[in-house]
This record gives structure tokens, sequence and C-alpha cells, in this order.
């Protein structure tokens, strides 16, 4: 009353509301700072063409580029199904990489994001990325980019959200459901967070207890997904528990999602021009993590040459990797971000992988013998991505700290691997599902 300050009550919001319910309390101090001081100007300003139809606005998560290019090859689809369809991408780097190169509309407030792929670039240590406890730290850096998209859908109206593995515009829309005020669309390749062996019993208690809070919210606000897609088939859910009584993850996931196939990025099944000898290819994704597994890589390389007189070798650093940090002999090219790689890894002899999902299914796709070396700690690459790759029969795994890579990459060509075929219709399926809600 002294202040004639405004007061906010917020029933059984318990301790530091603040932190506890950050969405509201963002919102109200913006309300608040917007009454007393008048709204300012954007900070960045557009002109998109004006178009009469549809509006989705697309959020791509930025781990790697391996969701670009299937979110790409999905949009491409959903404007088939929809030719007046307008898409705008919330995306930031490495993505907007990709989105540019392929003329797609990046939203200008794509430019406050901030960065995650910077983030989970300096949580890893050579061959190594606890993605979990990395993924624990960075909640400031998620909550900042959810209210950036809620800046973009109060100002301007779309008619549908798809998010791509988009964790935190799922996590905030079910604690705040009353901001859905469209269609919305929620896409990923795994489900469950799962412990390692070596994060002990606390990290198997914090993976279930995270579990939990999604089953609960699910299970609370289910409106809040309109569709949830699962980027795979049934069996490619592992075949473990959410943790210790909670359920299993295979069954829960074909109670709350659909399944659109695997979804290859557009023009993998036309390989790029060969050239001459035995190719090998070299790639660790878009994110900035894997110098050390290229390192290790080149300096295996003319041990390989040994064997295989006309082997040549590219190593891929993308765009997030110096390639002035890298020690690299003759027969060897170290070059950065390749459009369309996934042509290239159709074109090549035998190829090197870290375990991202991508990479590695485009070459089961596309038949090339390969090796694959998952991130310590990172228990996306070690459980969910190797279950799918078994089950395709693609692949062999290494363990870059003790295995001989060059004997590796011999082997491979000499075994000439034939994984199952991978489906060649996820991203036509998919895209139907989303023309649904519109």
């Amino acid at each position: 009353e002294l202040t004639g300050a405004e007061l906010v009550e917020l029933e059984g919001a318990g301790h530091c509301p603040h932190a506890r319910h950050p969405v509201l309390v963002n919102r109200r101090l913006r309300d608040f700072s917007e009454r007393v001081y008048g709204r300012p100007a954007p900070p960045l300003r557009w002109r998109r063409p004006i178009r009469r139809g549809k509006r989705a606005l697309f959020v791509s998560s930025p781990i790697g580029l391996g969701h670009a290019w299937r979110d790409i090859a999905i949009a491409r689809e959903l404007r088939a199904l929809q030719p007046d369809l307008q898409i705008d991408w919330l995306a930031q780097e490495p993505v907007t990489h990709v989105l540019e190169a392929c003329g797609e509309t990046v939203h200008p407030a794509s430019a406050l994001l901030a960065g995650e792929s910077r983030h989970i670039a300096a949580e890893a240590a050579e061959h190594e990325l606890n993605v979990f406890q990395a993924w624990r730290r960075m909640d400031e850096i998620l909550l900042a980019n959810f209210m950036v998209f809620d800046d973009v859908v109060r100002d301007e109206p779309y008619d549908l959200w798809i998010g791509d593995e988009a964790w935190e515009l799922d996590y905030y829309l079910h604690e705040n459901p009353e901001l859905k005020t469209a269609a919305y669309a929620f896409l990923t390749d795994f489900v469950g967070w799962l412990p390692l062996p070596e994060g002990g019993e606390e990290e198997a208690r914090l993976t279930a207890d995270y579990n939990a809070e999604m089953i609960e919210q699910i299970a609370r606000f289910p409106h809040v997904r309109d569709r949830a897609i699962f980027v795979g088939a049934p069996a490619d859910v592992v075949p473990h528990a959410f943790g210790d009584g909670l359920p299993q993850i295979r069954p829960w996931v074909e109670e709350h999602f659909e399944f659109s196939g695997y979804v290859l990025a557009p023009g993998a099944a036309q390989p790029a021009e060969r050239g001459d000898g035995t190719h090998c290819l070299v790639t660790v994704g878009g994110s900035g993590v894997g110098a050390a597994l290229l390192q290790r890589v080149i300096d295996g390389y003319p041990a390989a040459r040994e064997a295989v007189p006309d082997l040549r070798m590219t190593v891929v650093c993308g765009p997030r990797i110096d390639r002035g940090a890298l020690a690299a002999p003759d027969g060897v090219e170290l070059v950065g971000y390749v459009h369309e790689l996934s042509r290239h890894l159709a074109a090549a002899d035998v190829a090197v992988a870290q375990g991202g999902l991508t990479t590695c299914m485009e070459l089961a796709a596309a038949k090339t013998p390969f090796l694959y070396a998952p991130l310590a700690r990172h228990f996306e690459q070690r459980l969910h991505v190797r279950h799918r790759l078994e089950r395709y029969g693609a692949g062999q795994a290494i363990d870059l700290a003790t295995d001989d890579i060059a004997a590796g990459i011999v082997a491979a060509l000499r075994e000439q691997r034939r994984p199952a075929d991978v489906e060649r219709d996820g991203a036509a399926r998919a895209a139907a599902m989303l023309a649904e809600l519109l």
C-alpha cells in the first residue's frame, strides 16, 4: 500500500516461485514493464512475403545437423500436401547453416536464441560427453529460448507449432498449458533418460525422476500434444524401463506416440559422384563435439593405407570444428561443412562416424560399411542409437580408447556387411500426420 505496488499471489507456488514457475514470473515481469514503460520496438524487423494460407513455426533441435535435414525432408513433403503453407523456422547454429543453404525462411528472432550447441561442446572433454548432466546444467538456456518462442507466437499467429526434439518447448508448454494457442506436434527419435553404470545409484535416481516428471506431465495434460511422432518403428524403442517403479518404455511409447518410420535426408538415395581409389569418409556431425575422434582416425590412416594402397580419406569437420587444429598427412583431405553430406556418405566405400543416429542411419540406408565410436557417458549414443543400429545389423561399434581403428577400417571393407533396408517413406508419413492438424 505504501509503495503503490501490485501484489501478485501465486497459490501453491512454494518457495522461490521465480525458479519453480519461471515462465509465469517472466511473463508477469514483461507485462509489468510494458505497462509502465511502454512496449519497446522489436529489436529485429523483417518483411515476410505476403501469402494467403496456413502458417507453421518449426523449432528444430540444434544439437547436431541431423534434425535439420530430416526436418527439411518433412517440410518439403508437408508443402506438397499443403502448397500454400508458409513455414518459418526458429533455429540457431548449426541448423541455420543448413536452412539458409536450402532456401528456408529463418525467423529473425532466431538471433536471440541462446547457444545450445556451444554449451554442449563446452561440456565435452576429448571423446566424452555426460549428456544427461550437460542437459541438467542447461536449464537457463532452455528457459531463455522458450521465452523467445513465447514472444514470437504472442506477436505472430501460427496455425501449427512443430518441435523436433524441442524439449524446452515441450516441457514448458506442459508446465503452462494455458499458453497453447495453436496445434502442436512433437517429434523425437528417442524416449527416456537412461542411466549408465558409471553414473551409479545417483544417476539412476535422477534419470528416473526426470522420466517420472515427463510421464506425469503427459498424463495431466494429454491435450498439449496434438501429435506425438516417434521417428522410427516400435522395435526401435529400447527394451528398458523408465526407472524403478515406472513403466516399460516401449509399451508406453506405443500408447502415446505414432510411428513415422525413419526419416532420411532429401537426396539420401542419390550418391554423389565417386572419385578414384578406395574412399574413406570420416564425420562427427555438426555439434562441435568430436575433434578427438577425427584426430585418432587421421592418425590411423597410414597403417590403413599400408593394407589398402589406394585408400584416400576425407575428414568432415563440419561448421564448428577448426580444421587448423588437426594434423593430417598426405592422402587425407580436411573439409568444413559439406552440403548434402548424405549423398557423400552413400558414395563412400567405408566410413567412420561418432554415434549420432542420423549419420549412422544414412550410412545404413546406403549400405556403406562403417565404424562408429559412441561418446563416453553419452546414454543416447550408447543405448538408444546402438540398439537401433544393432536391430538393422548396421555398422560396427568401436571403443576409441582400445580398438585399432586402422584394422577396423580394413575389416569393414573386407566384410561388406549388408544391413536391413531402411524405410524411405518416413518423411511423407510424418508430413501426412502433420497435415491433419492443418
